[in-house]
């Protein structure tokens, strides 16, 4: 079953919204929402994602912004913050597209992804 069949919008925000809910079960709601939710809680969601991002890895910085406003990283900046390599990097962004839960991977030599 695809990741955009196992949720929907209900479901969701249900789990978003649930004070005990599994941190896994959490962001895979998160994830569904930014990635097929209404256009405002998905912006909501991004904008709180970015915090969060900047606030644990402030030298990890966007590369540039789609032009639904999600942002993308280089591959090689994004190991380097996570302290691990580009390889490891890449196949746990290729195991969530393979997942269906990454919609924008581009692993070509430009490295970037959202």
């Amino acid at each position: 079953m695809k990741f955009k069949e196992l949720w929907d919008l209900e479901s969701a925000m249900q789990i978003l919204q649930h004070k005990t809910a599994d941190a896994k079960l959490w962001s895979e709601a998160v994830e569904w929402l930014i990635q097929y939710g209404p256009q405002e809680i998905k912006q909501l969601l991004l904008d709180a994602s970015e915090i969060a991002t900047g606030t644990t890895f402030p030298n990890l910085k966007p590369s540039h912004y789609a032009p639904e406003g999600e942002p993308y990283y280089d591959i090689g900046e994004l190991a380097k913050t996570l302290g691990i390599s580009e390889e490891q990097t890449r196949q746990i962004l290729e195991s969530k597209k393979q997942q269906d839960q990454q919609q924008s991977v581009a692993l070509d030599k430009n490295t970037v992804i959202h």
